[in-house]
């Protein structure tokens, strides 16, 4: 553990979680100017309290993974082999069926594309299958008006970015964020996670009531309140093995810090350049503000993250942004004074973002800077 005494008031915060019942097990990272400033851990990575949580500890993340899926998609812009404003039907031709030749890359990442959940039964396994997905997608024809409103796509997210990633490189997400950043950059980051690395990942505890959608819509319904909204009836070993880069990644607080750290330091991680800082600004500007059409806040979404204002979940910073997951884990960066921060627990809650514990954890790190 990385523990100094200036950030004393985040490991109390810390550890009130855990003695309070609010968390089973958890860590939360900081990283400044490159630099590891904060870790802890602690707790138990299972129900029956028998098996510590560790350093070596991977967690479910749940949509935290959009932004890592973000940050691929931003290579291949940063590489000159792909654009934001580039339709994904010039990537994709067959996406350009019921409508939706004309709707750009920048609006798929920032959720603006209409296609936030499958409307027609089907068997939530399926979603196992991706060309069967993506074969859908491509048919289906938008909810709403590309463009006018933003509505968060929980799972067809990562299909559509992987679909669109995969058009360009030839590589699926998992396999690309394997040979391009976890293993050069040393980080414990995984989209399909190899039956070698299950027993290392903690065990989750559900949340004990759901979430509030506000008034609920067709489009709210579709993307998350069907039977098949989310994949299902497979087995967890069939879901951990799958690639969905919307939401069954893996990692420890440690990687997801030290990965965004790159966005908070104009593209650099570890001495290199992950990005050059004009494909940064391009990933983190503004796309849409507004009222979302699925998740009950207004929200200003970059190219796959999560800007900060209004809602101020990742800390006072007005130039910050992120990404939240299902049951509370987070990630964010904060380029006004390099830092990044990672949290992720196994004891899940139902807020869709700013998991009171996150944020608390998060306001005691920037009262000691």
């Amino acid at each position: 553990m990385i523990l100094p005494d200036r950030f004393a008031p985040v490991a109390q915060a810390f550890q009130a979680n855990l003695s309070n019942g609010a968390d089973l097990g958890a860590r939360f990272t900081l990283v400044q100017q490159g630099r590891v400033v904060f870790d802890i851990w602690g707790g138990f990575a299972d129900r029956a309290r028998a098996r510590p949580f560790g350093a070596d500890t991977l967690t479910p993340v749940f949509s935290t993974t959009k932004a890592i899926a973000a940050i691929l998609i931003a290579q291949l812009v940063d590489q000159g082999r792909l654009a934001y404003e580039q339709t994904v039907a010039s990537v994709w031709p067959e996406f350009a069926q019921a409508g939706k030749g004309a709707i750009t890359v920048a609006q798929v990442m920032s959720h603006q594309d209409g296609l936030a959940g499958l409307p027609a039964p089907m068997d939530p396994g399926l979603w196992l299958d991706w060309t069967a997905i993506v074969d859908r997608l491509a048919a289906m024809a938008p909810l709403w008006p590309p463009g006018a409103a933003s509505g968060y796509h929980p799972m067809t997210y990562g299909f559509i970015a992987g679909e669109i990633f995969r058009r360009v490189d030839g590589r699926t997400m998992g396999c690309a964020l394997r040979e391009d950043l976890a293993e050069p950059f040393g980080l414990d980051l995984w989209i399909g996670l190899p039956d070698a690395e299950v027993p290392r990942v903690a065990e989750l505890e559900r949340p004990t009531r759901f979430a509030d959608f506000g008034k609920i819509t067709e489009v709210k319904k579709l993307a998350f309140l069907t039977k098949w909204a989310a994949p299902g009836g497979r087995g967890t070993e069939a879901w951990r093995r799958a690639e969905i880069p919307s939401a069954n990644g893996h990692a420890t607080a440690l990687a997801l810090a030290r990965l965004m750290n790159a966005l908070a330091c104009g593209g650099e991680l570890d001495g290199r350049s992950l990005l050059r800082a004009q494909t940064v600004e391009a990933l983190t500007r503004e796309r849409i503000f507004g009222q979302d059409l699925v998740l009950p806040f207004e929200i200003s979404w970059a190219a796959g993250l999560m800007r900060n204002p209004p809602n101020m979940i990742y800390g006072p910073g007005v130039s910050s942004f992120g990404h939240s997951g299902w049951g509370g884990s987070c990630a964010f960066a904060d380029p006004e004074c390099g830092l990044s921060g990672a949290y992720v627990m196994n004891r899940q809650s139902p807020e869709l973002i700013g998991d009171p514990r996150a944020v608390k954890l998060i306001q005691a790190a920037y009262a000691c800077l």
